[in-house]
């Protein structure tokens, strides 16, 4: 039993750890800023060298526990640190990382900074597998004119595992945690704004919207009450229809039946002529016996018998 829940533990693990280590290898550098000198600051007003790591997934990754170095032949140089909410990237989010060699300052900042480098690694939890990495253009570090010039993916994390081949290139302006495409794309408000500098046509257009979407209701409200009310008085027809008894039109009566109802008018209009009072009245006749038939016992007693004499 003990051995099959070790097993059973020892499974899960395995499981575990290759999920993260899958979603893990999600994560690409976007992004990298050599020399800062006018750029973004960091959170104590510092201005230095940074790099951006994009989630590609759409899942959440935990990179807590993955390595960043800037040289080969030790790749676990700096360990992101386990516990800290923010090393939770979002899916489609980007994190930023200050290359400072000032570590002590928080879990964003590496003990390693990019002028002085020519490889940025991003490892595994591993400690060995390598997920993704940048060989730094020179130019980047010795060029004073490509001061504050950032250089990373024209499209967010797509393109090589090494920085030098296809979409990469040198960006017009930096966009630190944030998308790299699209950043000096001319928004549609500043188009409409120059189409449009009085608001005019926009004015015109939501005013048309509005009224055209006002008729319509009307219109449906209408056709709407139109059709409840007939609805309605069909169905009380077909409810008077079937409640209704069919009547005798004069021209199914027979000679007959016009007699006989004529008869039985007549007969009742003699019979509340004859009584002034109602029908319950009732007459007695005068009856000429001396004995009331009901009370005479002659029909009880036994007749006498005669003797015949013969002659």
């Amino acid at each position: 039993m003990n051995k099959l829940k070790s097993l059973l533990v020892f499974f899960g693990l395995v499981v575990a750890f290759g999920a993260s280590a899958q979603s893990q290898s999600d994560m690409r550098l976007n992004e990298i800023l050599v020399v800062n000198t006018d750029d973004f600051q960091d959170d104590f007003g510092q201005q230095n060298g940074w790099f951006e790591l994009f989630n590609t997934s759409y899942g959440t990754v935990e990179i807590g526990g993955c390595y960043l170095s800037n040289d080969r032949t030790n790749l676990t140089k700096y360990i992101i640190p386990k516990g800290d909410v923010n090393t939770k990237i979002k899916p489609r989010q980007h994190t930023l990382f200050w290359a400072d060699s000032q570590p002590y300052r928080g879990t964003f900042h590496v003990n390693f900074k990019l002028n002085d480098s020519d490889t940025l690694f991003f490892v595994s939890s591993d400690g060995k597998t390598i997920i993704d990495y940048i060989a730094i253009p020179k130019q980047f570090a010795t060029d004073s004119s490509l001061a504050n010039v950032s250089y990373g993916r024209t499209e967010d994390g797509i393109g090589s595992n090494d920085g030098s081949g296809e979409g990469w290139a040198q960006m017009d302006r930096t966009s630190p945690s944030t998308n790299n495409s699209g950043v000096n794309n001319e928004s549609k408000s500043m188009r409409m704004a120059k189409i449009d500098p009085h608001g005019l046509t926009l004015t015109i257009t939501s005013m048309g919207t509005v009224f055209l979407a006002l008729i319509i209701l009307y219109f449906i409200f209408k056709y709407i009450g139109k059709f409840s009310v007939r609805q309605r008085q069909s169905k009380s027809d077909r409810s008077q229809t079937a409640t209704s008894k069919p009547s005798v039109s004069v021209e199914d009566t027979t000679s007959e039946q016009i007699a006989a109802i004529a008869m039985a008018l007549n007969l009742y209009r003699i019979e509340n002529e004859a009584h002034d009072a109602e029908s319950f009245m009732i007459t007695m006749q005068h009856t000429d016996r001396t004995y009331s038939p009901w009370s005479s016992k002659i029909y009880t007693l036994r007749q006498t018998p005669q003797v015949k004499k013969s002659k």
